[in-house]
């Protein structure tokens, strides 16, 4: 076995190794409040008419908890794509029509601007009206609707209900699970709103939901590897919207296709000279000339998830 033969051993062993951390990162990650809130979540469903659940707009199936969609299939539900600003616009739309397929409102929203909250109030009076008749049956004639915001953590839930009811009555921050506590919010007379933590499932699978997650921060950075996950966001931008990657870091696209390309290397060693690159126009080096790759991962994520590379969907139609 020649030396070249041997690294790339080592190599794909090193990104097995990648994959099966995120992996477990993402089966092992369910804390016991969590475990808590979904029996309260099970529980407090009894008393709602209508469930408003919020999405990341870049990542909609990815963060959808499979376990709330079970809970509330008997529910009338809004589904809120929420950081719509942050996502690619056609394919915005296209969600939209997605979910409207499978006879669900679906509602673009950026609760930093208020965009799609008049729309939802809407929604919510439209259903209300709808079901005047089940009401009366309920001996409910004249009472509030009640809605339930649910959400995986870090969707911006409570940024959400701080606009739709235009105040910052919600504990907010941008560590996932920072919202602890139920509280109900009157919205308008009839309406009233209970809000709920962020919850995710058990098990995070397919390996593909755990790095997309990842990638805004859903899953604490504290818990996994900022670098590899930095790097496999890098390898699905190149492959995909390399053309931001080159504006925002003023890398040649010849540049970044010539490394990609050279057989020399292996692909993850291409990736990661592509990563050194924009560690050197970042200015994220340390003694000895060397990369610093965290200081690097950094940015990388920071610039995604605030929007800087530009309007990204991660999970497209």
């Amino acid at each position: 076995m020649d030396m070249y033969q041997k690294r790339k051993i080592r190599a794909e062993k090193k990104n097995n190794n990648q994959e099966e951390k995120l992996t477990k990162v993402g089966i092992n990650w369910y804390p016991g409040h969590m475990a808590k809130t979904k029996k309260q979540i099970q529980e407090d469903l009894k008393l709602i008419d209508v469930v408003i659940e919020i999405l990341d707009a870049r990542i909609p199936l990815s963060s959808q908890n499979p376990d709330i969609a079970e809970w509330t299939k008997n529910k009338k539900k809004i589904i809120i794509l929420n950081k719509s600003d942050l996502a690619d616009e056609k394919q915005n739309e296209r969600w939209v029509e997605y979910y409207k397929k499978q006879g669900i409102v679906a509602i673009l929203t950026d609760s930093n601007s208020g965009k799609g909250i008049p729309e939802t109030i809407r929604q919510i009076e439209k259903i209300m009206e709808e079901d005047k008749e089940n009401f009366s049956k309920k001996g409910r004639t004249g009472k509030s609707i009640r809605v339930m915001i649910v959400g995986i953590p870090n969707v911006g839930k409570s940024s959400f209900i701080n606009r739709i009811t235009k105040k910052s009555s919600t504990m907010v921050g941008n560590k996932p699970g920072v919202t602890r506590q139920k509280q109900w919010v009157r919205i308008k007379e009839n309406i009233e709103l209970l809000d709920t933590p962020g919850i995710l499932w058990p098990k995070l699978e397919p390996e593909e939901v755990a790095l997309n997650l990842a990638y805004t921060g859903t899953i604490k950075d504290d818990i996994i590897d900022k670098i590899e996950v930095a790097y496999f966001l890098l390898k699905n931008l190149l492959e995909n919207r390399v053309d931001v990657i080159s504006e925002r870091y003023n890398i040649s696209k010849e540049y970044i296709k010539e490394t990609l390309n050279n057989e020399e290397r292996l692909e993850n060693e291409n990736i990661m000279e592509i990563m050194y690159q924009i560690g050197r126009k970042r200015g994220a080096i340390v003694s000895g000339g060397k990369i610093d790759e965290a200081k690097t991962a950094n940015i990388i994520l920071d610039d995604f998830r605030s929007g800087k590379l530009g309007k990204i969907t991660i999970e497209t139609i």
